[in-house]
């Protein structure tokens, strides 16, 4: 706020701009603040809401769950194990590689990152509504082709819609996988 030498604040300019490094790094913690708060509301931390979120449209092996949330493979043996404790997940045997085990979401666990899920799209609807339509679509074009970028020079598609044991899409709807951020679809990237 600029303080006026009446005493009467107004708000910054509508238009001024922060550089783009410090703007991104901002409104990352803006949106990390969002999503921590909404996994809090059901005694989530950030990555095991980001787990569950992966785990919506996929049936990944530990190895694959290691690589999408940038994991070390023990962090991952126990982020599975406690949320196998809390009913969350399963390890399920895989039936193509006897040697390999998937994750899967329990109903709770479905449960939970589908309310978790549609209280941070709100808040990011929320968000949002300061931009117009166009300013929404281009960024969420420009992000999404960062992040799929990014995703693919990890060697991890964003969009996969089978599992490892080569099934169709569970759902058979069709459409594109969900992000692993928190299970929200990514749009066309052009």
């Amino acid at each position: 706020m600029v303080t006026q030498p009446s005493g009467a604040s107004t708000p910054p300019a509508a238009d001024a701009a922060l550089s783009l490094a410090d703007g991104l790094a901002q409104l990352a913690f803006l949106i990390h603040g969002m999503l921590e708060g909404r996994a809090r509301e059901h005694d989530l931390s950030i990555i095991q809401m980001r787990l569950l979120g992966v785990l919506r449209d996929r049936m990944p092996t530990m190895n694959e769950l290691a690589r999408i949330l940038d994991l070390d493979k023990s962090s991952v043996t126990g982020l599975i194990d406690r949320a196998e404790r809390r009913g969350l997940v399963v390890r399920v045997p895989s039936t193509a590689d006897r040697r390999a085990v998937l994750v899967s979401l329990t109903g709770h666990g479905r449960s939970l990152v589908s309310a978790g899920a549609a209280s941070f799209e709100a808040d990011i609807s929320l968000l949002l509504e300061r931009l117009a339509p166009a300013e929404r679509d281009a960024l969420s074009r420009l992000a999404s082709r960062l992040l799929v970028a990014h995703a693919t020079d990890r060697g991890i598609d964003l969009f996969a819609t089978t599992d490892p044991e080569g099934r169709k899409d569970r759902a058979g709807s069709g459409e594109p996988a969900r992000s692993p951020l928190l299970g929200s679809r990514p749009p066309a990237v052009s």
